[in-house]
């Protein structure tokens, strides 16, 4: 059993935003293009993007074989955050939609992959038991 690694940022979102009243407009650095422009990430694009990375973890994780306990954890965090995202004051921000997306995200495609593992099981397990003539 594993805990959901999304949980980190949803966590890393939460301390930010409840103990230091932190906002997700920041601009953290900007980057100089070849072309002459210049993009500037927000510290809300920081937190998407590492948790889209967390995400693609997390989907190896479930092509592994993932637990129902796995899922139902990921599925329990899903749902806090869309009960903090709807009641919530300091999560109204499109970065917290955009981890409440990625959130399921992983759900979804936890679920879709296990289920397609464990068809492909079961037509391996008949083949194998199949006796000739």
């Amino acid at each position: 059993m594993g805990v959901p690694l999304l949980i980190i940022p949803f966590a890393i979102y939460n301390l930010l935003a409840f103990l230091l009243s932190f906002s997700w407009t920041t601009e953290l650095w900007p980057i100089t293009l070849s072309s002459g422009d210049k993009v500037t990430p927000t510290a809300g694009d920081a937190i998407v993007a590492a948790s889209i990375l967390i995400l693609m973890f997390e989907l190896l994780k479930a092509a592994r074989r993932r637990s129902v306990v796995d899922h139902l954890l990921s599925l329990v965090l899903f749902v806090g955050m869309i009960v903090e995202f709807l009641m919530v004051k300091e999560a109204a921000t499109t970065a917290f939609l955009l981890l409440l997306v990625i959130s399921f995200v992983d759900v979804a495609g936890g679920f879709a992959i296990t289920v397609r593992a464990a068809r492909r099981d079961v037509a391996v397990t008949e083949v194998e038991h199949v006796h000739p003539g």
